[in-house]
């Protein structure tokens, strides 16, 4: 055989035709092309095989003894291409893959893990590793296929990357069940401030945040007593103090112990958003694991 890169893809289909029908006009029929067209193909076989091929006999053509001897291994290879442009199936009972979520701990509690109890019942054999997010790395892991989803922000969001918000999220304050000022159907802005708050930070060791800022322009003030830079740890500081926090109400959703308000203040919300690469966009499995993020988030 002469150098591959002369060899038409086609003329390996039609080849294949050819020793399926042992006939140029069916074969031609079966292709879609002319009887001269069907024959000039065979030509260039013979040319690129250097051999006959097909000789001529009573009825039709039968091949020589190197076409009988390519038809199994070109069966075998026009099948892999075929299978390279089939779509990939994907059955998520089956299925056996890894899927990284990439987010902060108030995103793990409030996504992931609400996620995570869909999917196994669903998806058995689908690992999900929860890791923490970067905003800064999050471009480059993405690209890299260190992580698979991020949750984040629209602001902190790559801008080229594909994005869906999942919810828009709301502050509560939050104290433990027996607290003093538990007893009441609302929390006066003149308590909220006298109360000892606790503030989660989230790079850590600031008693400043969004709440402070509201109260700024009310010309007011609160006393942050204590900073984490985990919202995990905020229901049990809770239950063992006389605290109060301002968090998120899915962080704080169902908790016991804890009795939940509206602040006495219009704090500003956020929306959780998920982004994801290019590179997985359109893979089945990909798809059906951010859809079931998507319903689980909205539930």
């Amino acid at each position: 055989m002469k150098d591959l890169r002369s060899l038409d893809l086609n003329l390996l289909k039609a080849l294949d035709v050819l020793l399926d029908e042992c006939n140029v006009t069916r074969a031609a029929a079966r292709l879609g092309v002319t009887q001269p067209a069907m024959s000039g193909m065979l030509t260039r076989l013979r040319d690129a095989f250097d051999d006959p091929l097909f000789v001529r006999a009573q009825r039709g053509i039968v091949p020589t003894r190197r076409a009988l001897a390519i038809a199994r291994p070109l069966g075998q290879v026009l099948e892999e291409i075929g299978g390279l442009l089939r779509a990939p199936s994907f059955d998520p009972s089956t299925a056996r893959m890894n899927f990284t979520i990439a987010a902060t701990d108030y995103a793990l509690r409030a996504v992931a893990l609400p996620f995570l109890a869909k999917l196994k019942p669903r998806a058995p054999h689908i690992r999900v590793a929860l890791v923490g997010v970067d905003d800064a790395l999050v471009q480059t892991q993405l690209e890299r296929a260190e992580i698979d989803v991020a949750l984040l922000t629209p602001e902190t969001a790559p801008g080229d990357l594909h994005a869906r918000a999942l919810f828009k999220e709301h502050y509560v304050c939050a104290v433990r069940a027996d607290h003093p000022a538990a007893g009441g159907r609302r929390l006066t802005l003149k308590k909220f401030c006298a109360l000892d708050h606790m503030l989660v930070s989230y790079t850590g060791g600031s008693f400043r945040g969004i709440t402070d800022e509201v109260l700024d322009a009310l010309g007011r003030q609160r006393n942050v007593t204590v900073s984490v830079k985990s919202f995990l740890v905020v229901p049990d500081l809770l239950r063992a103090s006389d605290m109060v926090a301002t968090v998120p109400s899915r962080l704080v959703a169902g908790v016991e112990g804890l009795v939940l308000f509206a602040p006495p203040i219009d704090i500003p919300g956020f929306t959780k958003s998920a982004v994801w690469h290019d590179r997985t966009h359109r893979d089945p499995a990909h798809r059906w694991l951010r859809q079931l993020l998507f319903d689980t988030a909205a539930d």
